[in-house]
């Protein structure tokens, strides 16, 4: 019984040392209406209209982003829409399209 804590303790700060959070909206879904927070990674296939602040953005050459986004560093193939503000490093592709106000 004295050991288990210990070992509690151990195991639940090491899944959140090994990999940042990272949220994935696949294509062919929407998510709408929602803060995005704590977030490491978030990877757009689908439609996402947010307000977030967050590490990494990317957004998939079929993704969209509508709303209001505060980044370190964004990788836009498809849409962006709304306001983007990005801390360190912004990428627009060939395929991407960012209409809005973009501070950077």
């Amino acid at each position: 019984v004295a050991s288990a804590p210990p070992v509690a303790a151990a195991a639940a700060p090491s899944p959140a040392k090994e990999g940042g959070s990272k949220l994935t909206v696949g294509p062919n879904i929407k998510l709408k209406g929602v803060e995005i927070t704590d977030c490491d990674t978030l990877v757009v296939e689908g439609l996402v209209e947010a307000t977030m602040d967050s590490r990494v953005m990317q957004i998939s050459e079929r993704g969209a982003f509508k709303g209001s986004a505060e980044i370190d560093i964004a990788e836009i193939h498809g849409q962006f829409d709304g306001n983007l503000t990005v801390r360190q490093k912004l990428v627009i592709f060939g395929t991407g399209r960012v209409h809005g106000k973009v501070r950077y």
